[in-house]
């Protein structure tokens, strides 16, 4: 790495508590690295609503509560030290942060989101970024209490 080139750490944010841990990592690894953080946040309109993109008030609907999903888990994340900058983009999550990681040196999700299917290892976002980054990913799971030996 190059003395004019800053670390960028990109990291996907959707209000669950395994995007805030991400945060927290992403916090941690751009500290170390003396780098910035980009929080990105993508939202799209539930298939029910499909034929109706038209409608003002629905984009600022979504965008609204995206916006606050951002700064809830920028308010429980201190990120002191660390230059931060933010994001909300219309479209799938997993190409929302593709091409937001298109210029980081890595990209950092949770393992599970908010969606549909809970039981999975691993999310379809969080499995189509391991796929397909431009960059280094780190997908984030959380801890599990170690089972006792029967």
């Amino acid at each position: 790495m190059d003395e004019e080139h800053t670390f960028e750490v990109v990291v996907g944010v959707d209000g669950s508590p395994q995007s805030l841990l991400a945060l927290e990592w992403a916090v941690t690894e751009a500290r170390l690295r003396h780098g910035q953080l980009r929080v990105v946040t993508g939202w799209q309109f539930p298939a029910v609503a499909a034929g109706m993109e038209s409608l003002p008030w629905e984009f600022d609907a979504f965008q609204r509560v995206a916006q606050r999903i951002q700064a809830r888990a920028l308010k429980e994340v201190s990120c002191d030290g660390v230059a931060v900058s933010s994001e909300i983009h219309q479209g799938p999550a997993a190409a929302v942060l593709l091409t937001a990681s298109k210029d980081a040196d890595l990209l950092v999700v949770g393992s599970r989101g908010h969606g549909g299917f809970t039981n999975l290892l691993l999310g379809s976002v969080s499995s189509q970024i391991a796929h397909h980054a431009p960059c280094p990913v780190l997908i984030i799971r959380p801890k599990h209490p170690a089972r006792a030996a029967i």
